[in-house]
């Protein structure tokens, strides 16, 4: 069972989609998938999936990564009606979150590109459990890159583990004598902090909730010890705000495309 499966199985239960199996047996049924507002489009592999295992077929007007306009047909779904209305919310749920982080990472890669082409724009794992693989395909599908995928892939260096252990620099130390060929990153939330952790020649040190200026500053000397090291932004970045950090920035993460985003509105209609 994969996550389709799964997502499917919340939505029918042991005993199936109950009005549309009263009232249908196996009439044939076209329906267009529509979108309601200007968007990004995400998320069209997985409505084949859905699709593909309610039993209807799928027939794509657009593709991954395109922008469309309000009323576009996205797709034709076609099939017995009971095939295509008991994957009818799945398949709009999918697409329409999919969609809406893919926009919103697109607008703020357009941003950032425009000033500094370098650099990248990254989602977080503040993500909905169960859906983080969908999220972060969605911000790449937008032009951003996923990070870190789980806590497994590299080392993440934060606040509360540098608290538990005293230092930053005694913090570091550790991890470099027990992991070996992993990426090594270190939240920082201070100037002395970054230059210690710049010293000992980390891969990527995050400046977390910094003003641009004071961020800058810390950036120009972390380069100046060692110029490889990449330098992350995060904390309280937004779409208005972004702008001021990307010429500076090799990375910009942002949580909020993930765990707060609106999604985009589309509808199925029978035709």
């Amino acid at each position: 069972m994969n996550d389709i499966d799964r997502f499917l199985d919340e939505d029918l239960g042991t005993e199936g989609d109950i009005t549309s199996d009263s009232l249908f047996f196996n009439e044939y049924a076209k329906a267009h998938i529509i979108t309601k507002e200007n968007c990004i489009i995400a998320g069209l592999d997985e409505i084949k999936d859905v699709y593909d295992k309610t039993g209807a077929n799928t027939e794509f007007k657009v593709n991954n990564g395109d922008f469309v306009k309000k009323g576009t047909i996205v797709a034709i779904v076609d099939g017995t009606a009971r095939s295509i209305l008991k994957g009818e919310r799945l398949a709009i749920n999918i697409i329409g979150r999919m969609s809406g982080i893919s926009t919103e990472t697109k607008k703020l890669v357009e941003i950032c590109k425009s000033i500094n082409p370098k650099v990248t724009v990254a989602a977080t794992r503040k993500t909905t459990p169960g859906f983080r693989k969908y999220e972060k395909k969605a911000v790449v599908i937008g032009g951003g890159e996923s990070h870190r995928f789980g806590l497994y892939d590299a080392i993440m260096i934060k606040d509360n583990h540098i608290k538990l252990i005293g230092s930053v620099k005694k913090t570091i130390i550790i991890i470099k004598e027990k992991v070996k060929n992993k990426i090594i990153e270190v939240e920082v939330e201070n100037e002395k902090d970054a230059i210690t952790a710049a010293a000992l020649n980390v891969d990527v040190i995050m400046l977390d909730n910094f003003d641009p200026e004071t961020g800058r500053e810390i950036a120009k000397k972390i380069r100046e010890i060692n110029q490889n090291i990449l330098i992350e932004i995060s904390g309280g970045i937004t779409l208005s705000n972004i702008s001021k950090y990307a010429s500076f920035a090799d990375r910009i993460s942002l949580g909020y495309i993930t765990h707060s985003i609106k999604s985009i509105d589309f509808s199925l209609e029978i035709i």
